[in-house]
């Protein structure tokens, strides 16, 4: 079913789909900062060596990817709830529309990450990473789980649009009545 506001879908066919993709990523991010931050107590461990190119580390992130638009002010920090809490809605409204279960999933993960990482910024100021992958001397940004899911989506909508049908036709319940309707038409 499809609910709609002023004509736009607000709910569509796949939407649960996505909201229980997000919810499920949501919940993994949550889970993994809480046993970081609380049971392995990450913060007083410092760095942990994993492997000769991967450590744990606790970095408080108060920017968005890459450490850009650093928010040091409440002000700022409101600021990037809102931008965030901004795309979750529009990606929302996306999924509403969505006709491929890949897409409803990927947006899924999106909507779950940001929300993980918009959760921190309201209760620490910050976004908790703790991922550090290095090599050579050179070191890529530090991540966490909801980061993981955010990059997996965006590559899954980015795949999906460049070769369209990779993976598997497109199902749903609108996209199915709109071929029925075609082929009445037809007859």
């Amino acid at each position: 079913m499809t609910y709609r506001i002023a004509g736009r879908p607000v709910w569509g066919p796949l939407s649960g789909l996505g909201a229980l993709v997000a919810i499920l990523g949501f919940a993994s991010d949550r889970l993994h900062k809480w046993w970081m931050l609380s049971v392995y107590d990450l913060p007083s461990r410092g760095r942990v060596e994993i492997t000769s190119f991967f450590d744990l580390v606790m970095a408080w992130n108060k920017g968005v990817s890459y450490g850009l638009f650093q928010a040091e002010t409440l002000v700022g920090r409101i600021g990037l709830i809102v931008f965030a809490l901004g795309v979750v809605a529009g990606l929302g409204l996306w999924l509403a529309r969505s006709e491929a279960r890949i897409t409803a999933v990927a947006i899924g993960l999106v909507i779950g990450g940001a929300l993980g990482n918009v959760l921190d910024r309201f209760l620490y100021g910050a976004v908790a990473d703790f991922f550090s992958f290095h090599a050579f001397g050179f070191y890529w940004y530090i991540f966490n789980v909801a980061d993981i899911w955010i990059v997996v989506g965006v590559g899954l909508i980015l795949l999906e649009s460049a070769l369209p049908g990779v993976f598997g036709p497109v199902h749903s319940e609108q996209t199915d009545q709109g071929s029925k309707a075609r082929k009445d038409e037809r007859a």
